[in-house]
């Protein structure tokens, strides 16, 4: 009989040490350190659960003698959901779904696994709340749930088990924060159990063909709780975020090894649970009646779509000899730095101006097309001009006042033209020859031709 082997992790950091110590040398954490036994289970075991890709043969192959065959996808009936996951779920694969207390993770899973479990098997493991919460829920969304299999476990040994005899082809656990292995001492919820616990069942997913989805904590900051490594081992990692007080979610896809990241999909959370809004350009469009300053409308790309977004600028006198700035939904260094723009290269100085950015909707804009919508909607507020509401605008900035084409601006200006706008203010790269029907489009290639179009 082998002998068991030992080794102590911190349940903060993950460092492993040789032999237990009171201080952990990487985080520098006191009583952390926790003993984890290695190689309990048996030889057969080790040889079935081998590797995270789940191939145990040594063989060693080129690349042109492996298949290429591409494994049919799984629909799971959210249209919006198919689309983060790159087109449905790949059997075999790992997929973690990450968000606050409340967004619907549960929620979305458990109507994604009722559809499914009527035209094949689906097992959803619950760890959090009993089998009676679940099925209430279930009632109450006026769900199917005569053929959805249900397990109230969080030993991830006994999970796989069962799935041996059960056979499905998807499997939820919820969550992977209360789930733990019998070899770790640590207990549920520490660094080693959700590394451990995570990487079981990803070899597992891998070795028999199945999906695994796994629900995730977050921590205050909104990041993945647990190691890095939780993301590192799986296949897919998306993040289901919305506000208390709001009524849409956006599900965003940050890391897809089967298709394409920065996905978005828009949910509307409804007295019967999750709806796919198929159109979310008009949720973000929701204007006022009467017209005002300082609102403009853009193009960002999320994806593989466009996505028109109302920015909102309000300039005020300040007060304070520091005067504010605040974005909400954009970087405030990107804000600083294209007030030094317009200062040096649009002659408006705002020094002693309060500023404050809103993207409206809840929309997060991360890429650069909003340069351009930011300053002319700040230079709009700042002189309590209204701008037309039939105008787009799109385009980066740079330091020396130059306009940059963006990405996809073809695509922009139809996804546009599609809501009814008439003019458009882009980089003049981004021109098209023959502007779509019924829309007047301005190519700019400096910032004061851009407020001479104004």
């Amino acid at each position: 009989m082998a002998k068991n082997k030992t080794a102590y992790v911190c349940n903060e950091c993950g460092q492993d040490f040789p032999r237990w110590q009171g201080q952990c040398n990487a985080c520098q954490e006191w009583n952390t350190i926790t003993e984890v036994r290695l190689g309990a289970s048996s030889a057969t075991r080790t040889h079935q659960f081998s590797g995270y890709a789940g191939e145990t043969s040594k063989k060693v192959q080129t690349l042109d003698q492996i298949d290429l065959n591409e494994l049919p996808r799984i629909a799971s009936t959210f249209g919006e959901l198919d689309r983060v996951l790159g087109g449905g779920i790949v059997p075999g694969s790992a997929i973690l779904i990450g968000g606050h207390p409340g967004a619907g993770k549960s929620t979305l899973l458990l109507q994604t696994l009722c559809q499914l479990a009527q035209t094949m098997p689906a097992l959803y493991v619950t760890g959090e709340e009993s089998l009676q919460q679940v099925a209430m829920r279930a009632h109450r969304l006026g769900l199917p749930t005569q053929n959805l299999r249900m397990l109230s476990e969080t030993s991830v040994e006994a999970i796989c088990d069962v799935a041996l005899q059960e056979k499905p082809k998807v499997i939820v656990v919820d969550s992977i924060q209360v789930m733990h292995m019998s070899d770790i001492q640590s207990s549920p919820g520490s660094v080693s159990q959700v590394r451990e616990s995570a990487s079981y069942l990803t070899r597992f997913a891998k070795q028999h063909g199945i999906a695994v989805i796994m629900v995730g904590h977050v921590t205050k900051d909104g990041s993945l709780a647990g190691p890095k490594v939780l993301e590192h081992c799986i296949d897919c990692s998306v993040m289901f975020e919305g506000d208390s007080d709001s009524r849409y979610r956006t599900l965003r896809s940050h890391k897809n090894r089967f298709g394409a990241i920065n996905e978005l999909g828009v949910f509307a959370m409804t007295e019967r649970g999750l709806k796919e809004v198929a159109n979310p350009s008009a949720i973000f469009l929701s204007r006022g009646d009467e017209a005002a300053s300082g609102s403009l409308v853009m193009v960002v790309w999320e994806g593989t779509r466009p996505l028109l977004v109302e920015l909102q600028v309000l300039v005020d006198s300040s007060a304070m000899s520091n005067p504010r700035r605040v974005a909400v939904g954009m970087d405030a260094n990107r804000l600083a730095m294209l007030l030094a723009v317009m200062h040096r290269h649009g002659g408006l100085l705002m020094s002693d101006q309060d500023v404050f950015v809103n993207v409206v909707g809840g929309v997060k804009v991360t890429e650069t097309s909003a340069d351009l919508t930011l300053l002319l909607a700040m230079v709009s507020s700042f002189r309590g001009e209204v701008l037309p509401s039939d105008l787009v605008v799109f385009g980066e900035v740079g330091l020396s006042g130059e306009i940059r084409p963006v990405p996809n601006g073809q695509e922009r200006l139809i996804e546009a033209a599609k809501h009814g706008f008439k003019r458009a203010i882009v980089p003049k790269a981004n021109a098209p020859k023959k502007p779509p029907l019924g829309m007047e489009v301005i190519g700019v290639s400096k910032l004061s031709e851009a407020l001479n179009a104004l």
